[in-house]
């Protein structure tokens, strides 16, 4: 029997909303790293550590508990107090730590040495107040003032910040009533304790930035805060208790509730997609929903936690055949953001979508443009695309009505600014100081090679861009046809018919047998072989035969490591597996490849992309897949993947999406919910028999699908079909009726 192996980073996260806490696997915030306690792009605590008469803990286990919670468990070394001398091992100190809008923990400590023992616990907590790109830059600059106050009366420390009118604060409160004060930069706490006595406090940090002051949720204390902290059982004290109610845990469980589930006799893959929901559920940012059911998705924590362009873009593309809300949400939010007038310091065009926002220091002063920031050549693009996904899986003509105008700009933006030369074509150019030299998918600086390794200098545009263009356009005939344009809907379809034909024959490389990765300032193909080429296939903008060939080169060993397909070659001289975008591993790249090969019918291709990256996950901790992990080539049955060294956010949203949008690749899932039908095209692999679907939704149906392997054939059958709305009844002819897929023919052919 082959050994379990499990791969995750050195830290554990939780987070909710746009908090989050990054600790060691011992609960402590090392200096000189980028942990911390961070809120709204500002790193409020910089420093935590535990001492037992100045002595460090041991860490004996820790885990989360959840994507909000964690628990660690401590223990002491050899201790020489003034009242004698006790072993190592025998006090067990428990750290519970739940984050709302603030941090809630509880302390807790048992008394193992079977003496009466007296010592002192001490917190060292220090703040930096730094800003999010500075702490993940290395490079912090000390501009405002700080101050430390400690209130003995309330057992409360603040910390200050400001700067101008820019304004943080954090205050460490302990709410029961023990011994516990403050010097040389510590909380510290007299406890004495009898044989098995326990000792216990809870304790909160409180978050302030402007005039918004973030406090942990009260009900989630489990002690009465005049508790005097000690109980002599082996467990908690009762009657300190209080009944502990989450906010939290009810959210989750509606989100879990209206997403579409599944069963499979596959338990990893079972695993992996529950997995999968919870995350995406602790991805939400609850403050920027629109409405119960329009929710927008932070893309990654611990560093992402706010609104992007592209990656809540992808993200509701992977999650329209799971929670649909999200396209929603994103498709309002960036709305409200698209941008209005030039501004070369943000990158920002008339109608361009933009692509992060951030609130911390920096660009409050606007140090740095991220107010929003608007340097994504793709955002604008995959608006169109996701508004008429959202369209064909709800069915909502409101939405395209709603955001025709906000379209009828991102149409004008591409032609006029994403164009910039006028030949046809998508290319990229920063105008500001510090914008991003790369601004397709693949953003890093190094990013875009050419076949010899040097970098490639602006403008230019990569091949995944022009099949963005193709697939948006084509669709957007489809919405101004259902909105009474047709001599709109006629000249989008030619455009796109005409930009097909010339990518076809400019960006193909005969002797790859594959699409250039773009062409440079001169108009010239970037001859390198990189994984953007099978995002042409995605788009639909691939002629069927160039399509096939593509799929071949892609699953070369040179680019597809047993993991998944690389970034780019290993043949190419920048290729580095550890890099971010020069041979690495991305699943969501991965998922939108092998969504573009099952297009052309090139299932088993597909098939083996899927099995690839989910060997992997399997393999990372708790099933939850990193942004990025290392390219480096598999070696057996009995190998893991290396992670991403730079450190990957985990969860990341559109990592996390992938393991639905692949899922959707191998049942053939399209939606046409405006003439009320659901097309299938199920194409299971052998390691995989069997699935349903429950309460998958399209239009105003819930529906549920049965899909199995019958020898080397997938069939699928009806198992239910009902009312979205509960208690409502639906007309037939508003039934969504279930077919298999007649594109399936075609791409067969």
């Amino acid at each position: 029997m082959p050994v379990e192996i499990r791969v995750g980073p050195p830290t554990i996260t939780i987070s909710q909303g746009r908090t989050f806490m990054v600790t060691t696997q011992g609960g402590e915030i090392e200096p000189n790293t980028d942990q911390g306690v961070y809120s709204m792009d500002t790193r409020f605590l910089s420093y935590y550590k535990i001492y037992l008469n100045r002595e460090p803990l041991k860490r004996i286990n820790a885990s989360q508990l959840t994507f909000y919670a964690a628990r660690y468990h401590l223990t002491n070394k050899d201790a020489h107090t003034q009242s004698g001398t006790f072993a190592k091992d025998t006090l067990g100190v428990t750290i519970n730590r739940i984050i709302s809008e603030g941090v809630h923990e509880d302390i807790e400590i048992a008394n193992y040495t079977g003496v009466h023992i007296k010592f002192i616990l001490e917190l060292a907590m220090r703040s930096d107040f730094s800003d999010l790109f500075e702490v993940k830059s290395g490079d912090i600059v000390q501009r405002g003032e700080e101050q430390t106050t400690w209130y003995a009366k309330e057992r409360r420390l603040r910390t200050t910040y400001d700067n101008k009118d820019f304004h943080r604060a954090i205050d460490y409160c302990v709410l029961n009533d023990v011994v516990v004060g403050y010097a040389n930069g510590r909380v510290y706490f007299d406890i004495e304790l009898q044989p098995n006595e326990h000792w216990g406090t809870c304790c909160e940090m409180i978050l302030e930035h402007g005039q918004k002051i973030q406090r942990p949720d009260s009900r989630i204390c489990s002690r009465s805060h005049t508790h005097h902290g000690k109980t002599s059982s082996g467990s908690v004290d009762k009657q300190g208790q209080k009944e502990i109610h989450y906010d939290f845990d009810e959210r989750q469980a509606r989100w879990r509730e209206r997403c579409t589930a599944i069963t499979t006799s596959n338990n990893d893959l079972q695993r992996m997609y529950d997995q999968a929901i919870e995350d995406m559920g602790a991805l939400r940012i609850y403050d920027m929903d629109v409405s119960d059911e329009a929710w927008v998705p932070a893309a990654g924590v611990p560093w992402f936690v706010t609104l992007f362009g592209r990656d809540s873009l992808t993200v509701s593309y992977q999650n329209m055949a799971v929670a649909p809300g999200f396209a929603r949400g994103a498709l309002q939010r960036l709305a409200e953001h698209q941008a209005k007038e030039r501004s070369d310091w943000h990158d920002a065009q008339p109608g361009k979508i933009m692509h992060e926002l951030r609130v911390g220091e920096l660009s409050y002063f606007n140090v740095i443009p991220f107010n929003p920031y608007y340097g994504t050549a793709d955002a604008t693009i995959l608006y169109l695309i996701v508004l008429s996904e959202a369209y064909r899986w709800t069915g909502d003509v409101q939405l395209l009505t709603e955001f025709r105008e906000v379209a009828d700009k991102c149409l004008d933006w591409i032609d006029h600014y994403g164009d910039l030369d006028g030949d046809g074509f998508q290319e990229y150019k920063t105008f500001s100081s510090v914008g991003y030299p790369n601004m397709s998918w693949k953003d890093a600086e190094y990013a875009v090679v050419y076949a010899d390794g040097t970098q490639v200098k602006q403008p230019k545009g990569t091949c995944e861009l022009q099949g963005y263009v193709y697939d948006a356009k084509t669709r957007m005939a489809e919405a101004f046809r259902v909105l009474g344009d047709e001599a709109r809907a006629k000249a989008l379809e030619q455009q796109a018919q005409v930009l097909k034909e010339r990518f076809n024959m400019i960006f193909w490389m005969e002797d790859e047998g594959c699409y250039a990765f773009g062409l440079d300032p001169e108009k010239k193909q970037i001859t390198s072989v990189a994984s953007n080429t099978g995002q042409c296939l995605w788009s639909g903008i691939a002629e069927p035969e160039k399509a096939k060939r593509v799929a071949k080169r892609l699953l070369q060993k040179d680019m597809y490591s047993g993991w998944g397909i690389r970034t780019l070659s290993y043949k190419n001289p920048s290729y580095n597996p550890l890099a971010y975008q020069l041979g690495a591993i991305w699943p969501q790249d991965n998922g939108i490849i092998a969504a573009g090969f099952k297009r052309y019918g090139l299932t088993d291709e597909a098939n083996k992309v899927i099995r690839g990256v989910f060997d992997a996950i399997e393999r990372f901790d708790a099933y939850r897949p990193p942004e990025v992990f290392a390219g480096v080539q598999r070696e057996g049955a009995n190998d893991f993947p290396i992670l991403y060294p730079g450190g990957a956010n985990i969860p990341q949203a559109w990592a996390t999406g992938s393991i639905f949008h692949m899922v959707r690749t191998m049942l053939g899932l399209r939606a046409d919910a405006p003439n009320k039908r659901l097309y299938v095209w199920p194409t299971l692999p052998d390691w995989l028999p069997d699935m349903e679907l429950h309460h998958l939704r399209v239009g105003q149906c819930l529906i549920d699908l049965r899909f199995w392997r019958e020898g080397s054939v997938s069939r699928w059958t009806v198992l239910d079909r009902r009312a979205a709305k509960h208690g409502t009844h639906l007309a037939k002819e508003d039934m969504i009726e279930v077919e298999d897929d007649p594109e399936r023919l075609n791409a067969l052919t």
